[in-house]
């Protein structure tokens, strides 16, 4: 087969697989475009709207959009106003943090990687043990968390905003008043998050006609993905995640374990599992896995080659693959042709007063 036929059939191999069929949201209207409340969202090339999730009881508002972003990036939702949302999920590092677990409030550290905001349209449980049912539940965890923003209560954090004139004409314009609450706030957090997204790459438009938009190794790579690693029985879908959890050993030699997703359920099946993560602009959020410990997407495909880490809960997925060290060099060259551009990732020229 020649190196064009090659091409050819994978993209055939691969739209089958991950791209998702959206009928019209309307109309005219195209399938990847999210219209909801007065807010309309493009989505960039790759991406389809019915696999959005916005949750009927906050749809998004252009007024929303606007005061989630002040508050996504504002310290003084942390206790001593040095650690935002931000802080630990980085637009700059992919919306992550450049450290295996972030630091809070004081210097204390968390302990779990943060996971990217990007694309968590369409994703509705939240963290690496999905024990947040969305985002707006998401959203108001990390304010009173002892490592992360410290606050004492939600009715501080409340306090702390409502005490900020400058934001009144926001959650007016947002909510119709100037009540302040901590639903309110999560609201406007988790209506930002939503239209943080990522399409457009290399992949995309290699997969919409442009031969020449991935090098021959992420082809070779992306080959490598849909067979021989087996990658796609999990990284599955527009946004390569399967949404479910699975235990991969990472940790579980420790003497004492993340049990991850069993301290959630309880399920002695879930002993170890965590979200399957997804992997667009994957290349910019190492290091990698729930505790940091892979710092490269090389030393991630090295230990999914090797099988994981050996433990009574392995998910019967994770076997070795026996990937030469080309298909691993393929494979990692494909997880960069992943990376797009991010919408609405510029932090806010100034916060309210």
């Amino acid at each position: 087969m020649t190196p064009t036929s090659l091409a050819k059939s994978l993209a055939t191999a691969a739209a089958a697989a991950f791209v998702l069929a959206a009928a019209p949201a309307s109309g005219q209207e195209a399938a990847n475009v999210v219209k909801s409340g007065d807010y309309t969202l493009e989505l960039p090339r790759g991406l389809k709207a019915d696999g959005a999730w916005i949750p009927a009881n906050n749809p998004l508002s252009v007024a929303k959009v606007e005061l989630g972003k002040l508050l996504y990036f504002d310290p003084r939702l942390s206790k001593d106003a040095t650690v935002s949302c931000a802080s630990c999920h980085n637009p700059f590092h992919g919306f992550t943090d450049p450290a295996p677990t972030s630091k809070g409030v004081g210097g204390a550290l968390g302990g779990r990687n943060s996971p990217t905001v990007i694309n968590r349209l369409f994703s509705k449980e939240q963290f690496w043990d999905g024990r947040a049912a969305d985002l707006e539940e998401q959203a108001k965890g990390p304010i009173t968390n002892p490592v992360e923003m410290a606050m004492p209560s939600h009715d501080v954090a409340v306090k702390n905003i409502k005490a900020i004139r400058g934001y009144e004409p926001y959650f007016v314009k947002a909510f119709g008043d100037n009540k302040v609450d901590i639903d309110r706030i999560s609201q406007a957090i988790a209506s930002y998050e939503r239209t943080v997204v990522s399409g457009d790459s290399p992949y995309d438009r290699y997969l919409a006609g442009q031969t020449d938009a991935m090098s021959g190794a992420a082809v070779r790579g992306m080959g490598v993905f849909l067979g021989k690693g087996r990658c796609i029985t999990c990284h599955v879908g527009q946004n390569f995640t399967d949404e479910k959890y699975h235990n991969l050993g990472v940790g579980m030699d420790a003497e004492k374990p993340d049990l991850g997703r069993y301290e959630i359920t309880k399920q002695e099946s879930d002993k170890g599992a965590f979200k399957t993560p997804g992997l667009r602009n994957i290349a910019d959020q190492a290091p990698y896995m729930h505790d940091g410990s892979e710092r490269t997407l090389r030393e991630v495909m090295e230990l999914y080659n090797r099988g994981g880490v050996k433990n009574q809960w392995l998910s019967p997925l994770i076997q070795p693959l026996n990937l030469s060290e080309q298909e691993i060099d393929d494979l990692v060259a494909f997880m960069y042709a992943l990376s797009g551009t991010v919408t609405n990732a510029e932090p806010p020229a100034a916060l309210p007063q």
